[in-house]
């Protein structure tokens, strides 16, 4: 490539255009892959007993795991991360996730409306908490005018809810506004 045809160095700071995967080493190598499969509806892309990756779409690997079957456990009082998120498409898909783990046996550990989001919270087999999640506020403008209202401040947590509740009152035809406000524990 010449000099002329070589583009312009950007003057600002370059941020990426996406996270593009997470990677697991793991002693539950098989558990691991199995349970991130069922939860992500994910699509083995590559797995040799040693090394699998997933995707849930059009990147080549989504989730990774690496099968060390040597290693500790990681105790939960270390620093680390806390959690990872997946945020679906709409309530009525994460309330159809939701019901389709469940009939897995897979149940979440911690429902709560955050205000910004509606998340269930999982436990992998390794203990990492994986939290399943929407968008509760249409556009990004409304969200950041709800930061501004300062209802974020007074309740920077959220509010709890019954997963099994919602998803009834979501069967009983409960508005989706109505269902997505904090507090909504039952049709009123």
């Amino acid at each position: 490539m010449s000099a002329a045809t070589r583009p312009e160095p950007h003057p600002a700071v370059i941020a990426p255009v996406k996270l593009a995967h997470l990677v697991f080493r793991t002693r539950r190598y098989e558990a691991m892959v199995q349970w991130y499969s069922t939860v992500l509806n994910a699509t083995t892309v590559y797995s040799d007993g040693m090394l699998t990756f997933l995707t849930y779409d059009d990147e080549h690997h989504r989730v990774a795991f690496v099968n060390l079957p040597e290693l500790a456990d990681l105790d939960p009082a270390a620093a680390g991360v806390d959690h990872v998120a997946f945020t679906y498409a709409s309530l009525p898909d994460l309330l159809q996730t939701y019901e389709r783990l469940r009939s897995e046996g897979i149940e979440p550990v911690w429902c709560i409306n955050h205000g910004p989001t509606t998340s269930m919270y999982y436990r992998d087999p390794d203990g990492t908490r994986v939290e399943l999640q929407i968008d509760n506020f249409p556009t990004s403008a409304e969200l950041h005018a709800w930061f501004q209202s300062g209802e974020f401040a007074r309740n920077p947590v959220g509010v709890e809810f019954d997963a099994e509740i919602l998803a009834q009152m979501f069967h009983d035809g409960v508005s989706l506004e109505k269902l997505l406000q904090q507090g909504v524990t039952e049709a009123q």
